[in-house]
């Protein structure tokens, strides 16, 4: 699968394309990614409906100000922007990430440097991608490429918060969905 067949799965969500456009002058940047991306594309290819078994839609950006009312304040402004599509949209400052995830995970998170290094530390590999509105192109991140996309498979992604009992939860969700997949052991 190329970059430009990816997107037209991916933009075949309308959720995905309308929140792209609204993301489009948020600052800072942002990037729409991960499972709302990769599900769009494999229910595509499977004949489901596009926003079958997503159940929401991530959002990463990076700011330096780590302050919890600084990135409420992004969140506050998503939401007024595109409450009205019905969906649960988590945005989430990858600068602060370091800062609450061991709590919530249990496991240590060397602090990031940007947005798309948060994309890097999915659980799977075939979830690292994101995609961003560039005025009338979209900007498209995925280090691993799309093959495990459109052959679905789900991968394991071993790095520095990797959990193989994450993974395996994760998997068997998607499984469950999409039975089609093939998910690799981690």
């Amino acid at each position: 699968m190329t970059k430009d067949e990816f997107l037209a799965l991916v933009l075949r969500n309308p959720i995905n394309e309308v929140l792209a456009r609204e993301l489009e002058t948020l600052a800072p940047p942002a990037w729409i990614v991960s499972g709302c991306l990769v599900q769009s594309v494999w229910n595509a290819l499977t004949g489901r409906a596009i926003d079958y078994g997503i159940a929401d839609y991530d959002v990463f950006y990076f700011d330096g100000d780590t302050s919890w009312a600084a990135e409420d304040a992004v969140i506050r402004t998503v939401e007024a922007r595109i409450g009205g599509l019905g969906v649960k949209v988590e945005v989430r400052n990858q600068a602060r990430v370091h800062l609450w995830y061991p709590a919530k995970h249990g496991m240590p998170y060397p602090p990031l440097a940007r947005a798309t290094e948060g994309i890097d530390r999915f659980l799977t590999a075939n979830t690292m991608v994101g995609i961003r509105r560039a005025g009338e192109a979209y900007e498209v991140y995925a280090p691993h490429g799309f093959d495990d996309v459109a052959r679905l498979i789900v991968r394991p992604n071993p790095g520095p918060n990797f959990s193989a009992a994450n993974y395996a939860a994760k998997a068997a969700r998607w499984k469950a969905l999409w039975p089609e997949l093939t998910v690799l052991s981690a």
